[in-house]
């Protein structure tokens, strides 16, 4: 008995150390969540349309008409008045087609121009296709009263009437080409700049993992 009380008076203490509190329990949330968010690509979407090839496309079409016009009218085969209006209207496509091709480098600013110089276009083109309508109905040489005149005057006459009708037959479709290149860009437009409604949000999965233990 003496033995052991003295065995426990010299046992060193066990000292238990400082307590930690382990503080609340943080709740890590599902394993799997599903977001709603803005795409931040949605810009390169005006790059499917091919801005470049179209707006070239539209240059070479303008500029083609363009100098076919000013044959016409040094020529004197042609209406002053109406030439202007195929000459303004064919600047306007040519301006139109520089945008889009300027507008590849995505900027707002010039996505917003590109906009608004393809709806001109649009109106230049079919203010064009009018103009060819009616001179295709209303042809600039009437060949009929020189029947009676000389045969090989009557036979020039009916070829330049031939050759302009075939032409502005040509334009028509030029101008249809160039009707639909500029509604195409127009509406690539429009969706990247959310003309026609809210930006289109896409579904972004995040899937958590549990944290490794050091």
């Amino acid at each position: 008995m003496e033995e052991q009380s003295v065995c426990a008076a010299h046992s060193p203490l066990v000292d238990p150390g400082p307590q930690v509190d382990p503080g609340p329990q943080v709740d890590p949330g599902p394993l799997v969540a599903v977001t709603f968010q803005r795409n931040i690509h949605r810009k390169d979407k005006f790059l499917e349309a091919e801005p470049k090839a179209l707006g070239i496309t539209q240059i070479v079409l303008s500029v083609f008409m363009m100098s076919s016009v000013g044959v016409f009218l040094s020529k004197g085969l042609s209406r002053v008045h109406t030439d202007v209006v195929f000459i303004i209207c064919s600047v306007l496509v040519v301006i139109a087609g520089c945008v889009a091709i300027a507008a590849q480098k995505l900027h707002l600013l010039t996505l917003r121009a590109c906009l608004v110089m393809q709806v001109f276009s649009s109106i230049a083109s079919v203010t064009q296709m009018i103009c060819c309508l009616s001179l295709m109905e209303d042809p600039l040489f009437h060949c009929w009263h020189m029947e009676k005149l000389n045969s090989s005057l009557e036979y020039s006459c009916y070829l330049i009437e031939n050759s302009q009708s075939h032409f502005f037959a040509g334009a028509i479709l030029m101008e249809v080409t160039l009707l639909a290149v500029s509604i195409t860009l127009a509406a690539y437009c429009c969706k990247v700049l959310n003309c026609c409604g809210p930006a289109p949000k896409m579904p972004v999965i995040t899937v958590q993992t549990a944290a490794v233990q050091q």
